[in-house]
C-alpha cells in the first residue's frame, strides 16, 4: 500500500532516455526464476490489510492511501462494527466517520470518499461491490492500483497491483525502467503468467519491506541477487551472466 516518499529510480540509476521501458533482458524464463526464488524465501504471504469481505476490503483500501496498513487496521474494527455494510456507511454522518478514522490522515477527504463510495455501491449495484476494473475505478478514492488490489484480494481475479514496493523492486531487479505504475504493471504482466499475478504482487511487497528497502537494500541477503540488475552493479554481489 502507499507509503512515505522514497528515493526515485532516477536517484538510484542514471538510465539512458532511450532505454526501453520493459528491458528485453527480462525474459519469461528469468522472471520465472525470480518468482520461484521469492516464493521459496517468503512462502505464501498474506495481505497486510485486515478485512473479512469485499465491502471491508474496498473501504480499507481507500483508507490506506498515504498511510500504513497497520494504521488502517487500527481503525477499521470500530468502523466496521458501527457500519457493517455499504448501506449503513452510506447513511452515516461524515463527522461521525471522521472521528473514527482521524488517525489515518487526510480523514476529511477519506471520510467523504468512503461514504460516497458506499452510497454509489448501494444505489447503483444494490449493495454489491462490482468486480469489473472499469466500474471499480469510477468509485471515489479508487484508482487503478486500488482496483487491482480489490480484484485480486477480494474476488481472486488475476491482477498485479503496483504500489511503491512493487515499483521499486521491479525497477531494481530489471522488469522495468519506469516510475509509472501503469508502465511497470504492463512490464510485469508481459512476462509473468496471470496465475502468478496475485502471489507475485504479495511476494514483491514482502521483498520490498524485508530486503529490497528504499534505503539500504540488503543485497547480501537477497534470494534473487544473482538475477537482479541492481545487485549486479554492486561488486560484492555481481553475478556471472550465466546465472541470469
Amino acid at each position: 500500500m502507499p507509503e512515505r516518499s522514497e528515493p526515485t529510480m532516477k536517484d538510484e540509476r542514471k538510465n539512458s532516455p532511450r532505454a526501453p521501458v520493459c528491458p528485453a533482458t527480462m525474459t519469461p524464463g528469468r522472471s520465472a526464476r525470480v518468482v520461484a526464488a521469492l516464493a521459496a524465501h517468503y512462502g505464501r504471504p498474506e495481505p497486510a490489510l485486515e478485512y473479512g469481505n469485499p465491502y471491508q476490503l474496498a473501504v480499507a483500501v481507500v483508507l490506506s492511501a498515504q498511510t500504513t496498513d497497520r494504521q488502517v487496521n487500527s481503525v477499521t474494527p470500530r468502523l466496521f462494527e458501527r457500519y457493517p455494510d455499504f448501506a449503513s456507511l452510506a447513511a452515516a454522518q461524515s463527522g461521525d466517520i471522521e472521528k473514527i478514522i482521524r488517525s489515518v490522515g487526510f480523514f476529511h477527504t477519506k471520510a467523504r470518499n468512503i461514504r460516497e463510495l458506499a452510497r454509489r455501491v448501494a444505489e447503483l449495484y444494490n449493495g454489491t461491490l462490482p468486480s469489473a476494473r472499469e466500474e471499480l475505478m469510477e468509485l471515489p478514492g479508487v484508482g487503478r492500483k486500488s482496483a487491482n488490489v480489490i480484484l485480486a484480494m477480494g474476488f481472486g481475479i488475476p491482477a498485479f497491483a503496483v504500489d511503491t514496493h512493487v515499483l521499486r523492486v521491479s525497477n531494481r531487479i530489471g522488469y522495468a525502467r519506469s516510475e509509472s505504475p501503469d508502465a511497470v504493471e504492463s512490464c510485469l504482466t508481459a512476462v509473468i503468467p496471470p496465475e502468478d499475478w496475485i502471489a507475485g504482487h504479495l511476494l514483491f511487497i514482502s521483498h520490498g519491506r524485508a530486503i529490497c528497502r528504499a534505503r539500504g537494500p540488503l543485497c547480501d541477503r537477497c534470494p534473487v541477487s544473482a538475477l537482479c540488475d541492481f545487485a549486479g552493479d554492486i561488486p560484492q554481489t555481481r553475478s556471472s551472466p550465466r546465472d541470469r
